[in-house]
């Protein structure tokens, strides 16, 4: 396979920055996100003495339960204004790991450093697939252990991704959608020969801090980086409402619980592979 020349500009890497550092997105994961983390740490199977790199590690939420183990820890990320909340977590949590700034596309570490390389609802977000791909193999030692926790094309996430999608701008040219990593096809052909996937699980978090269904959608206008893209581009087009009609209509679409004790189901798809020596 013939490794990705694809690489994101500087305006829009601090574009992608900018968006991931809008809203609460803290605040998403504790209400709800935190279960996911741990079930990835489960099922890379890290223990203690692993050296362990989370790509895309947001607050943490993987790379904590890592650490819990044991494990020698680096949680790295695009966005760094994400590592207060992180660091406060972990104190919390009482354990300790680094904490990097980095680019999925350009990873600043040495081939072949990491035992395990992880990353939850976190690469998945890069839009280069492929050059993302080759770097989470390029740092993990041969025999390591890539995981990854993505959410699925066909699940709700993915639903949100095809709702959103009409209010935003043109993609760059060779960008591809997140949720493609959720399906395991588009994984195969990412890394391909040069990692034996040994687990490949799909599952389900399910979510109910929410009253209403609609009070779903409110909170990701108000805290999800790309929904607030998204609407914000919405409005500069004159099309606030339908982008609030719309949102409105796909929790309604997604709620499989009442219509004042909602439940929503968001399926993700769990993948473990080990690097070919």
């Amino acid at each position: 396979m013939t490794p990705s020349t694809d690489t994101p500009s500087p305006e829009l890497r601090q574009k992608h920055r900018k968006m991931w550092a809008s809203g609460d997105y803290p605040s998403m994961v504790e209400t709800f996100l935190t279960p996911l983390g741990s079930r990835l740490v489960e099922a890379a199977g890290i223990s203690a003495g692993d050296r362990v790199l989370d790509v895309a590690a947001g607050t943490g939420n993987a790379s904590i339960p890592a650490a819990a183990t044991g494990a020698d820890v680096v949680a790295s990320d695009l966005t760094p204004e994400l590592f207060e909340a992180g660091r406060a977590r972990a104190e919390a949590a009482g354990v300790e790991l680094d904490w990097a700034e980095a680019d999925a596309h350009d990873l600043p570490f040495e081939d072949e450093s990491f035992d395990v390389v992880i990353s939850s609802i976190g690469v998945m977000f890069a839009p280069f697939h492929q050059k993302a791909a080759d770097e989470l193999v390029r740092v993990c030692k041969p025999g390591g252990r890539i995981g990854l926790l993505s959410w699925t094309p066909e699940g709700m996430i993915g639903g949100l991704f095809r709702a959103m999608g009409q209010f935003m701008p043109p993609p760059p040219e060779g960008a591809q959608p997140p949720p493609l990593w959720g399906g395991e096809e588009h994984l195969r052909r990412l890394l391909g020969e040069r990692v034996e996937l040994e687990k490949i699980e799909k599952g389900i978090l399910e979510v109910t801090a929410f009253e209403r269904p609609d009070d779903y959608g409110e909170h990701f206008k108000q805290r999800y980086g790309p929904t607030i893209a998204a609407r914000a581009n919405a409005e500069k087009e004159g099309r606030a409402e339908e982008f609030d009609r719309v949102l409105s209509e796909f929790c309604a679409e997604w709620n499989r619980g009442s219509d004042d004790d909602a439940r929503f189901e968001m399926e993700y798809l769990i993948t473990v592979g080990r690097r070919s020596a």
